[in-house]
Parts: C-alpha cells; sequence; structure tokens
C-alpha cells in the first residue's frame, strides 16, 4: 500500500514542453525556471496557554512561475498561516517557533531580516485578503490607496479598469465603505497585482461574495495570471472555487499536507479520504434533497494535541489500527493521469476503501404544509416598499430596497430568498423580523405566531461577555420558569442542535464558528418560533461545517414544525433547504416556484445567470 518517498523533485509539478523547445526529439535540456515558492519541512507552532499549538507541520511543496495553486482545507488547517508566513507577516505576540525553510523568489522568509522581507513583499508580492475593509483605511479614499501601492494616480486609474471597476474615475474619489463587497475585492486586488508581482497570495477572496461576483473575482485572477505571469496561492475551504481557476490542488489537514495534484486527477479520482469527504460534502445543484446532506462527521484535531497518527484517523471511514501507529507521511502514488500526485495515506490504493464509503442516510420525514390542511399562512407580506435615504442633508436621495414584495409562507415550509447583495433580501427578513419599520404595505403573522432571527455572523449577534446558558435562558424569562428548569431547558436545546451540556459554561469567542451557529440557532428555538428567519447562517463557514448546519435547520423544522425562510446567494444551499425558491432583484421578486423547477428550468434571464455562475467541479 505504500507509494514512493516525497522528495523535492516530486513536489514540483511537471513542466510541459512545446514541439519546438529544445529538449525535444533534437536533443538538448530545456531549462527548468526557477520555483517561485520552495517550502520545505515547514514547521510552525505558537505558545498559548503554556502549550505548543502546532499550525504547521512538515509542509513542503513548490510553486512555478505562473501556476495557480488552490490551497484547500477547513479552518484551522494551517491554510493562512502558511500565507502569513510566506508574506512574513506572522504576528509577533504570541512569537511564533518556525523551523524549515520557505523561500519565495529566491529569498527565505523565516530567515530574513524586516527589512529583506519588506523588500521581497514591495518588490515581489502582493495579497488580497478575506475582508477587504479590514485592510483597506476607511479615512483614505480607494484612489489615494491604489496610487500608493501604483506609484500615480494615472496607474490607479489604469488598474482600476483592468480588473473591472465600473467607472473607475468616479470610484476613486470613494471611501472604502461607498463601495460594495465585490467592488472592494476588486480594489485590493488591484493593489495586490501593482508592479505586476511575481506572487499574489489571495485568502478566502471570494468567501461570503455573491456566486455571480465570486465567478468575476475567479475569472480576474486566471486572467492576471495570464496577462502578467503571475503565480497565486489562492486559499479556500470550498473545491468547487480551487476547481473554476487552480492547476494543481494542494489539501491541508491537521496542519499538515494530505494531498497533492494536477487539479483535474484531484477532482475527479481524489486519494486520501479526507478530499474524498469534502467533495461529498459539497452541495451541487443536482444534490438529493430528499435526504439529509452527506456531512464529514467530527472536527478538525485541536492543534495543540494532535494525535501521535494520522491527524484525520478519528474521522475516517477507512480507519484501522494501523493508522493510529505512525504519522503517515507524504508520497508519491499513481494515479489515472500521467502527473505528479502526493497523498499522506497508507490505504490510498487498498480496493476495499470503496465498500466502507457507502453509508446509508434516512429519507427526510414527509412534512405537512399547513395550506394542505386549510390551516392560515404563517407569514403573510403584502405589497412591501421600503426605502433609505442616501447621500448628504444638501443632495438627500432615496434608495428603493423594497418595491412591492409579496408573499405568502405556509406553515411548515421552507422558503429560500436568492439573490445578489444589494437586492433587497436581509432588509426585507429584517422588516418582517420586526427589526425596521416598512413604508408601506403589510407583514401579518397567524394568530398568537412569532417570527425568530439567525445572523449570518453568530459571533457579532451573540452577547460576548455572557456565558451560551445565560444567552439561551434569556429567551426563557417571559415564561416564569426557576432557575433549575432554565437550566433544563437550555441543555435540551443544546441537545437539540448537537451540542454537549458543558458548552453552556462557554463564552462565545471560546467556540468554532459551526459551534457558534449551533448555540445560535439553539437560541431562537428554545422558544420554538412559528417562522425561523436565517439570513446568510452558512455563507463564510467551512462546506463541511455548512452541511451541518444546513441539516440542522431541516431537522429542527420538522421537529418543531416551523416556517422557515431562509436568505441565501447560493442556489445549491436554496434548493435543498426551502420548498419554495423566491428570487429577488433590484427590491423585488423576480420568479417564484418550486425549488427543483427553479433550478432545472428557470424562466427568469437574472434566474440563469445565477445558476450559470454556481461553481461546478464538473465543469472543470
Amino acid at each position: 500500500m505504500g507509494g514512493a518517498r516525497v522528495t523535492m523533485s516530486s513536489i514540483r509539478p511537471p513542466q510541459q514542453r512545446t514541439p519546438g523547445d529544445p529538449g525535444g526529439e533534437a536533443g538538448g535540456t530545456a531549462p527548468t525556471p526557477e520555483p517561485v515558492i520552495s517550502l520545505s519541512s515547514l514547521h510552525v507552532s505558537f505558545t498559548r496557554g503554556g502549550k505548543a499549538v502546532h499550525a504547521l507541520r512538515g509542509v513542503s511543496l513548490e510553486v512555478m512561475p505562473g501556476e495557480i495553486v488552490g490551497l484547500v482545507g477547513e479552518s484551522g488547517s494551517g491554510k493562512s498561516v502558511l500565507g502569513l508566513t510566506l508574506l512574513g507577516l506572522l504576528p509577533d505576540r504570541p512569537r511564533p517557533r518556525i523551523s524549515g525553510r520557505a523561500v519565495v523568489c529566491g529569498v527565505d522568509m523565516v530567515t530574513a531580516s524586516r527589512e529583506e522581507g519588506r523588500r521581497v513583499r514591495r518588490e515581489h508580492m502582493g495579497a488580497v485578503f478575506q475582508d477587504p475593509m479590514t485592510s483597506l483605511n476607511p479615512t483614505m479614499r480607494v484612489g489615494r490607496q491604489v496610487a500608493e501601492a501604483a506609484g500615480t494616480e494615472a496607474e490607479a486609474l489604469r488598474l482600476l479598469d483592468a480588473v473591472g471597476v465600473p467607472e473607475a474615475k468616479r470610484r476613486l474619489r470613494a471611501y472604502p465603505h461607498e463601495l460594495s463587497g465585490g467592488l472592494r475585492q476588486r480594489v485590493m486586488i488591484a493593489m495586490a497585482v501593482a508592479g505586476s508581482p511575481s506572487l499574489v497570495i489571495a485568502d478566502e477572496p471570494t468567501t461570503a461574495l455573491d456566486v455571480t461576483i465570486q465567478a468575476q473575482i475567479l475569472e480576474l485572477l486566471a486572467s492576471l495570471r495570464d496577462e502578467f505571469g503571475t503565480s497565486f496561492i489562492l486559499v479556500t475551504h470550498d473545491l468547487g472555487v480551487a476547481a473554476q481557476v487552480a492547476d494543481r490542488i494542494a489539501v491541508l489537514y491537521g496542519s499538515r499536507l494530505a494531498e497533492v495534484g494536477k487539479a483535474e486527477d484531484v477532482l475527479a479520482h481524489p486519494v486520501h479520504p479526507y478530499t474524498e469527504a469534502l467533495l461529498r460534502s459539497r452541495l451541487v445543484l443536482g444534490s438529493d434533497r430528499s435526504r439529509p446532506i452527506v456531512t464529514l462527521p467530527g472536527e478538525p484535531p485541536d492543534p495543540g494535541a494532535h494525535p501521535p497518527g494520522c491527524p484525520f484517523a478519528p474521522r475516517c471511514a477507512f480507519h484501522l489500527a494501523e493508522c493510529d501507529a505512525a504519522l503517515p507521511e507524504l508520497e508519491m502514488v499513481s494515479g489515472p493521469a500521467e502527473s505528479v500526485r502526493l497523498a499522506a495515506c497508507i490505504r490510498w490504493n487498498d480496493p476495499t476503501r470503496v465498500a466502507i464509503a457507502q453509508t446509508a442516510r434516512e429519507p427526510w420525514p414527509e412534512v405537512e404544509l399547513g395550506v394542505l390542511g386549510g390551516a392560515p399562512p404563517a407569514a403573510l407580506i403584502h405589497d412591501v416598499y421600503k426605502s433609505f435615504p442616501i447621500g448628504t442633508a444638501l443632495k438627500r436621495q432615496q434608495l428603493h430596497a423594497l418595491r412591492g414584495v409579496t408573499l405568502e409562507v405556509n406553515k411548515g415550509e421552507a422558503l429560500a430568498l436568492v439573490g445578489e447583495s444589494g437586492c433587497g433580501k436581509s432588509t426585507l427578513l429584517r422588516s418582517i423580523a420586526g427589526l425596521q419599520p416598512i413604508n408601506s404595505g403589510s407583514i401579518e403573522f397567524g394568530r398568537g405566531a412569532r417570527p425568530q432571527m439567525v445572523f449570518q455572523d453568530a459571533g457579532a449577534s451573540l452577547t460576548p461577555w455572557l456565558t451560551i446558558g445565560e444567552l439561551i435562558g434569556e429567551r426563557l424569562r417571559s415564561e416564569r420558569t426557576t432557575r433549575a428548569e432554565r437550566a433544563t431547558r437550555v441543555r435540551a436545546a443544546l441537545r437539540q442542535v448537537g451540542l454537549p451540556p458543558e458548552v453552556a459554561e462557554s463564552k462565545p469567542m471560546q467556540l468554532s464558528g459551526g459551534q457558534r451557529q449551533r448555540a445560535a440557532l439553539a437560541r431562537a428555538t428554545v422558544v420554538p418560533p412559528d417562522v425561523l428567519l436565517c439570513d446568510e447562517p452558512t455563507s463564510a463557514l467551512d462546506v463541511s461545517l455548512a452541511a451541518t448546519v444546513l441539516n440542522l435547520i431541516g431537522q429542527l423544522r420538522r421537529d418543531l414544525g416551523m416556517a422557515v425562510i431562509f436568505v441565501t446567494h447560493d442556489l445549491a444551499a436554496a434548493r435543498v433547504v426551502a420548498d419554495r425558491i423566491a428570487v429577488m432583484y433590484l427590491g423585488r421578486i423576480v420568479e417564484l416556484g418550486p425549488s427543483d423547477e427553479i433550478c432545472a428550468s428557470p424562466a427568469h434571464p437574472y434566474t440563469q445567470a445565477l445558476l450559470a455562475a454556481v461553481p461546478d467541479v464538473a465543469r472543470r
């Protein structure tokens, strides 16, 4: 079951030669270009709470000029730490311990002085981070910030044009908060490619963006590679995103490389069980919506307490006793194509894996919609208008967020609101929740019905100085329960969302992102609402965590008999979680119908454009 031991020559991707190159049949050897990145046995650890936290463990990888490498894995796998190490931007506190080499354009960023690191970043590197608002100065106009990187305002204007910013000359005078998320990300890319760098580190540049904007950003990265020969490290938790542009995919798990290979090989024939599990957890438009989504059980290992053997062993469907004995090395393995393929698994070519991989999933029970029994609708939205004043006192304008929205949501039904940012989805949800007044129209609920909302960022919606138990228990105070009764119901609510009772003693920041989202759902449903309002609850989660949360919402809906209004920009998620889909554009509903029909045969051109932009590994 073993393979060849990995060497630096096997880490380097194979170089393609054209018939006219030296080194063909005429003899001679084509010069091999030097790699832009050369990682060799890179270890990075931090000391927290008196113990070592291992963020990277022996990572070796090379990236060649003009190559896009997709770095894929769940949160906590070490992706961002690897990018920060290459940039020489690891934090001073806690001070990291680093060994091995991280050579960028001929300079080892591990041993380089601060001055040398700054020179390499200035002359050879660019960076695009997940949240551009944390990287852009909110007090400076966009043009000045791009000009600082580009040298002149004229060059800044050229770069903004090149990355597809509409009305670029006018945007030079804008502040970051005046731009949409997609435009801010384009500004960051313009700054990153100023000076034609050899390497750009793009850390989750499309997370939480609309599918159409995401597709445009990925197309932009590919065009910059083709035009300038720039290499990219594309950090992402979604294999579908990496599939669109990456030449090779490197999968990280437990601070180590689990699999490396050509993108088409990794996507079509994953060798490592973790890669296979990530692919199975991905939602696609053709996913089976009659059953719960296939999820990856368990959670990533604690970086402060890695198991002695394979880090994926506790979650692996192919686990053997030998997997716990020793840490598997990254080895060269045989693959379906003549290309370098690496994996860290002792069972990569074990034929019995196929039989173990299949797990049965019971179908969802049928949901009895209120409309079938003649029950009144859970929510009735009629001809709702909502506008916001914008501009200065001297030049006041109205932004029309909702323009005559009419919807009827039946008892027990799940309805998805789909559309790009700015279409009015969240405004409608907040209006239904009573968090903002409407200008005209009406929003009515069934007798005694009450809505409850779950927000996109659970960390921002949970009071940080209260424990999870206190946050959930707050909703029970109006029922005049005793302290013991509240504690019992809090524990029951936590069990219902798959959290252990001891989580009640934790503060929100002591939990992972997925745990916080579950705690938010427990808080929203401890007193079962008639209508659960979900505003992008999975957009910033890893693929496996997102699938778990979607399954949880589906289970709670059926257990509690509540209606769900689910806001998302992901049509694949909308189809799986909802009975009907309402597509919104510029404050109006442009298409409404059963989920399967909307996704199979969309009638409106806007819906068709949204479907065409959904990332799909099959379209590689």
